[in-house]
């Protein structure tokens, strides 16, 4: 049995809506139509490898934060923050992937209850992953707002130790949200509520990036003809807005079809072509990790101190 995150959990969910209505008729249509639909087979050392390469290219963008003084700032936090929701998802993915390899080659034998304890505490980490991936990603796109169209004030507005505050509530509420979400995944109000959280920030952050993009260049405009400077600090926070565009833009590509997986377990769990998408699982799982890979790619093309410090941390470890 192919163990993959969150897997187990979304089998549960539909096998016990299954079970509260047993139809003959839609049974012998749907086996019909799984059997016509291949389902995708992606071999585990694939998991691994990309899960290995996203672990350490955001552990590289933690260590480079920390490193570099000129990033400790409050955008930089979030940034570092949302480093360490994808790192969840590349430690979760290398442990299970790591184990199932070892099961799979006879090396070791595991009692059926630690698997499932196993996998409820990695879909935690998932499920704690996404929600604080998407509180980061607002809290950014906040940030650049604060910092277009609030420039002068931006420093008495975001400060350190609000900064820290936001922090510390994302992280307690991902946990909170993580726990209860696998503690009553039978329930679709759960599902709904995820659903819900992911496209109303999605909303949110469009709102945002459109006032952001509509007014941002008549604002510079108005402003450049009393601060000589304002034009350079306008780009630079245009700059910021467009890499943060880009990572939600990844990340809507990467997380938008396991998204419309949990759609569909709500709306038809037992729909013969809803039954077919199912069958693309491990494919929405590759692309989850894909996302932990690709982030810290952009945040190190997008800036340049970034991008030096990590040249500092590859030189200094090689």
């Amino acid at each position: 049995m192919n163990f993959s995150t969150f897997n187990y959990l979304v089998m549960k969910h539909i096998a016990s809506e299954n079970n509260s209505d047993n139809t003959t008729s839609n049974a012998s249509y749907s086996n019909t139509m799984t059997l016509a639909c291949n389902k995708i087979i992606i071999p585990h050392e694939l998991f691994l490898t990309i899960g290995l390469l996203s672990l350490l290219e955001n552990i590289l963008v933690v260590l480079a934060i920390v490193k570099n003084r000129n990033l400790h700032s409050p955008m930089y936090y979030f940034i570092c923050c949302l480093a360490v929701s994808d790192m969840l998802v590349s430690v979760s993915n290398v442990v299970e992937t790591m184990f199932m390899l070892l099961i799979d080659q006879g090396v070791l034998v595991v009692a059926f209850n630690i698997i499932r304890n196993m996998d409820n505490i990695i879909d935690m980490m998932i499920c704690s992953s996404v929600v604080s991936s998407l509180s980061f990603l607002g809290t950014i796109t906040a940030d650049r707002y604060i910092t277009i169209f609030y420039a002068l004030r931006y420093h008495s507005i975001m400060t350190t130790q609000r900064a820290v505050a936001i922090i510390i509530a994302i992280w307690v509420a991902s946990t909170l949200s993580s726990t209860l979400f696998i503690t009553y995944y039978k329930n679709n109000a759960v599902l709904i509520c995820l659903i819900t959280f992911f496209l109303f920030m999605l909303i949110l952050m469009a709102t945002m990036y459109l006032h952001m993009f509509t007014l941002a260049h008549l604002h510079a405009k108005r402003i450049t003809t009393f601060y000589k400077n304002r034009r350079q600090n306008q780009a630079t926070s245009m700059k910021g807005a467009v890499t943060l565009l880009i990572l939600l833009g990844v990340f809507l590509i990467c997380w938008g079809p396991f998204f419309l997986h949990l759609t569909l377990i709500v709306t038809c769990p037992k729909n013969p072509h809803c039954l077919c998408f199912f069958n693309h699982f491990n494919l929405f799982l590759i692309l989850i990790i894909c996302n932990s890979f690709i982030d810290p790619i952009i945040y190190a093309f997008r800036s340049q101190e970034l991008r030096k410090t990590l040249k500092e941390l590859l030189l200094c470890f090689w």
